[in-house]
């Protein structure tokens, strides 16, 4: 199939470019929140929590962006997901609520029994919702059973099948890697050196994930890597994403954390844009029959609706990003406690 840069197209590559963006914003918070409850002493786990204080709640807003942007662009597609993944999507909702409400209720009493309540509910909630949002991702790429009306019709437990579930582990060993190494990037002391320890085992731990997944998409997916074969020139996508992989430890070894942080975005947006090579044209892949996919074209909207909404986003876009900025900007340097924090 020729790829030509229509609306349709370039809503596609919209929306997967605010998703990655909340998968690399986001990613970080997700990992301290999986990772803090290696921490002992509750100093190193305010620490941390303060770490991503700033930022998490504006990292989310690019989650309602995509999800908006989808509703925009792909009305049907949006209908399908959310409909069909209802179990999913409420169990990702109340994770996230439940880990927001720790990050604000954690400091509002000191007795212990209260901040372990919550310290369990921040990092139970955030591995959880990595996982979902891995097993959503392996389930549009593996495939969904869909009518002729394109309606889900499997259930919550068919979405738990083998391939989901590792592309789900592999999310979460991502997003603690990449947690780990912005707590090595904020904290100092003997935080910072207890981190640096965990970013090694992270990295391990991911690798292992990403191989595992490589090779059973390979086996068993074998459509996702067919514009791959189709274009070889698409393969530096591939190439780069090992790179940045690659460098992440030798930046770390060399005590450069911010190219390594930097690396570890690369690494995040790399695998999106294979995601997205793999699964395009398709929105919603119907598995076993697939000629009732949803794809860029039959669940789009209107050629006006897309035109008129892409003004909107060459208008609004700057403005999240420079919001964005800003924030990051303000809040640099590493972390400190004070009256102020969580």
């Amino acid at each position: 199939m020729n790829i030509t840069f229509d609306l349709n197209t370039i809503w596609f590559a919209l929306v997967g470019i605010l998703f990655s963006g909340y998968a690399v914003l986001d990613g970080f918070d997700l990992g301290v929140g999986a990772l803090h409850l290696l921490t002992k002493t509750d100093t190193e786990r305010r620490l941390m929590i303060n770490s991503i204080g700033p930022v998490w709640d504006g990292n989310e807003v690019w989650l309602v962006t995509g999800g908006g942007a989808l509703f925009a662009a792909f009305p049907i597609a949006y209908a399908t997901v959310f409909s069909g993944f209802y179990i999913a999507m409420i169990l990702l909702l109340f994770s996230l609520i439940f880990r927001a409400v720790a990050i604000e209720f954690r400091s509002k009493k000191t007795q212990r029994w209260w901040r372990q309540l919550w310290d369990i509910s921040f990092s139970v909630s955030s591995i959880l919702s990595s996982l979902l949002i891995g097993v959503a991702l392996g389930n549009l790429a593996w495939g969904i059973p869909l009518n002729e009306n394109h309606e889900f019709i499997g259930s919550f437990w068919s979405l738990l099948n083998p391939y989901a579930l590792v592309v789900g582990m592999t999310t979460v060993a991502l997003f603690m890697m990449h947690g780990a190494i912005y707590i090595v990037l904020k904290t100092e002391g003997e935080l910072q050196d207890k981190v640096r320890g965990w970013v090694n085992n992270t990295i391990i731990f991911f690798v292992l994930c990403y191989i595992t997944t490589t090779m059973v998409t390979l086996v068993y997916v074998p459509h996702m890597t067919q514009h791959l074969k189709n274009y070889p020139i698409l393969f530096g996508v591939a190439i780069l994403t090992m790179l940045a992989v690659a460098n992440i430890p030798r930046e770390i070894i060399h005590r450069r954390d911010f190219r390594a942080f930097l690396s570890s975005c690369a690494t995040i947006v790399g695998l999106l844009a294979l995601f997205g090579i793999g699964v395009f044209p398709n929105l919603v892949y119907s598995n076993p029959l697939s000629a009732h996919s949803l794809q860029i074209y039959n669940a789009a909207s209107s050629f006006r609706t897309l035109k008129i909404m892409l003004y909107v986003v060459i208008i609004g876009f700057p403005i999240v990003l420079s919001y964005t900025i800003s924030i990051y900007w303000i809040f640099r340097g590493k972390v400190k406690l004070d009256t102020g924090s969580y």
